[in-house]
């Protein structure tokens, strides 16, 4: 059972991964929908229309018909409001409810190798799961009373919430490994994103839904917080997104100052996000999608990695001899690491050609420090400067 136990790990965290990735699918897709419609929405062509209480409307072409949405601010007037209503809620509850599987599954599981850095905090496995919901617990209730403080001012809440995401970012660096700081991040944010939706925009749709079906006058404000908190999680989503795949990328969290990377890639998506939102509204404004470009390319340019220069050429044996004690223990046709059924990513390094093959891949991951995975395996300084050195050269990639 022992040796089958990551076998099946190995399927929970696909299964749920793939649920996850499906939920955030139509979650997102939702979310850009309606933000759209909202901003799309012109004056009703028919005065009756009007009069029943529409705010705007918008016609839409797809699929081989044509479409009419339209708004009603506090439900239509002089008839009932429908009792087939549509609500948009458990795309965003099974998103969130995936990704804290995929958490655990990854980072609270395994805290000792994915989830805690001895180098950043030295903790044990149970006090780093504490903090992983500790981090992400104080990160929904401050963003919350931050929105409650700042009701209807809504560009000084923008700039207060952007300097909560910096603080959690320097706190989440200073608490875990680098890669899980980077979902922590992200979780944080997609915690708040489903949090809105189930405190505050399922809620008050709810009182608007009850007050119009007995026939008492509409209170505005649910309706006004609910598309608040609609607005910020619509901006939240790149970045979330980005964060969703940067577990590919080390040379983003593993980078020296990762933060700050995590920032500019953060600040770039918001302006994107931006750009599309003031798009339906108003029409492009291209110094948007210029900025995220700016930001972008100086991103790759400062992270730009340094040449590695060694005293001397470094042969295949001594790059072979550190990765078979540093690396091969999980990269092996039978890993002997716990937790691993096969090498991860299929990346196989026990023979020389196995390991000149890969030799770019050992220069991305070693030189960010990502691998060995929390240095499970106690690669020294000077051995990471070796392999660095052996696949620098020209011709690593032949053995």
């Amino acid at each position: 059972m022992a040796q089958l136990m990551p076998y099946l790990l190995d399927w929970a965290n696909l299964l749920t991964r793939w649920l996850h990735l499906i939920a955030g699918i139509a979650w997102i897709g939702a979310s850009f929908y309606f933000v759209m419609l909202d901003n799309s929405l012109k004056r009703p062509r028919k005065s009756e229309d009007e009069a029943r209480g529409v705010h705007g409307e918008l016609w839409a072409v797809h699929g081989g018909g044509f479409y009419c949405s339209q708004k009603f601010l506090t439900g239509p007037k002089g008839e009932p409001l429908s009792e087939d209503l549509h609500w948009s809620k458990w795309e965003a509850y099974t998103t969130w409810l995936s990704g804290m599987g995929m958490l655990a599954l990854v980072y609270w599981l395994g805290a000792a190798g994915t989830l805690t850095d001895a180098k950043v905090l030295d903790v044990t496995q149970g006090v780093a799961v504490a903090l992983s919901v500790a981090f992400l617990a104080a990160g929904w209730v401050i963003y919350d009373l931050l929105c409650r403080a700042l009701e209807g001012r809504d560009g000084l809440l923008g700039i207060v919430v952007a300097v909560l995401v910096m603080a959690a970012e320097w706190l989440a660096f200073n608490l875990f490994a680098p890669r899980a700081a980077y979902i922590h991040v992200g979780a944080m944010l997609g915690t708040c994103m489903a949090a809105n939706v189930f405190f505050h925009i399922m809620p008050g749709q709810r009182r608007m839904v009850n007050a119009i079906r007995n026939g008492l006058p509409v209170d505005p404000r649910p309706g006004q917080i609910a598309k608040q908190r609609s607005v910020h999680n619509t901006y939240f989503t790149l970045p979330v997104l980005f964060v969703m795949i940067s577990n590919h990328y080390p040379m983003t969290f593993g980078h020296a100052h990762g933060g700050i990377v995590l920032a500019g890639l953060m600040l770039a998506g918001v302006s994107i996000r931006q750009f599309f939102v003031f798009r339906h509204a108003h029409g492009p404004l291209w110094a948007l999608p210029a900025i995220a470009v700016a930001i972008l390319a100086a991103l790759i340019v400062w992270m730009a990695p340094k040449p590695v220069v060694a005293d001397k050429a470094v042969d295949i044996g001594t790059a072979q001899r550190i990765v078979a004690a540093r690396c091969a223990s999980c990269h092996a046709e039978k890993p002997t690491q716990e937790g691993f059924a096969q090498a991860p990513k299929g990346i196989v390094l026990e023979t020389p050609a196995q390991i000149a093959s890969n030799a770019s891949l050992i220069l991305s991951t070693v030189s960010s420090g990502y691998m060995p995975l929390g240095n499970l395996t106690g690669m020294t300084d000077e051995e990471r400067r070796l392999l660095l050195a052996w696949a620098a050269q020209p011709g690593t990639t032949k053995p």
